[in-house]
């Protein structure tokens, strides 16, 4: 398969559906990776939340650093001087059975899918793979959806000063996963006129529902 050819998204709506429950219940995300491995050549940090014991036991201490600004027990797998995580190997994950839950949500769709940009060039890999994404939209209410979506990616993302400090996460993933929570503040029309500050606590109070 050409690097360059579309890759089928499918519905949108059931996309968007599949990934909130998903997200809803810290579950795996079913994503039609293929042979790709861009993900795990673009110089990402792994969180390994405390009760991840299993995946812990199988990565070497070494590799492993507690998590800034994080409760005891977190921790971060780092990658190496190529961008590689170390636990890559022969382009395949050494420890997939194991893979921490970081990797077993990850969904690169949710950058076509919000409109958020990746950038740098420890980023290029996983920046070409999201531009071969395509959803299909084609009905009245997944364009709907789609177009709230975006509206509440563009809205954290230009009107981010006005959050108290703390409250947007701070990489493009997190962001990107920000906005899907919280995109039906965004599907009524009505709800453009809002005044941005009082938007900005409807956000917080969705997103704290949310994670709850």
């Amino acid at each position: 398969m050409s690097e360059s050819q579309d890759l089928e998204t499918g519905n949108f709506s059931s996309w968007l559906s599949d990934t909130r429950t998903a997200l809803s219940n810290d579950a795996e995300m079913d994503v039609p990776c293929g042979e790709c491995n861009a993900c795990c050549r673009s110089s990402y940090f792994i969180h390994i939340k405390p009760d991840e014991f299993d995946t812990v036991s199988h990565i070497p201490d070494e590799l492993l650093f507690p998590a800034p600004g994080l409760p005891e027990g977190n921790v971060l797998m780092g990658y190496d001087e190529k961008g590689h995580c170390p636990m890559l190997k022969d382009g395949a994950c050494s420890i997939y059975d194991h893979r921490p839950a970081t990797c077993r949500s990850y969904d690169c769709r949710i950058f076509p899918a919000t409109g958020i940009q990746i950038s740098g060039k420890d980023k290029i890999l996983i920046s070409q793979q999201v531009q071969r994404w395509k959803f299909n939209l084609t009905e009245a209410e997944e364009i709907k959806e789609h177009k709230a979506v975006q509206k509440a990616a563009s809205f954290l993302t230009h009107k981010s000063t006005l959050f108290p400090p703390d409250e947007l996460p701070g990489n493009p993933t997190q962001l990107a996963i920000m906005a899907i929570k919280v995109h039906d503040l965004f599907l009524d029309q009505e709800n453009e006129a809002v005044d941005d500050s009082k938007m900005v606590d409807a956000v917080i109070t969705a997103h704290g529902k949310f994670d709850r």
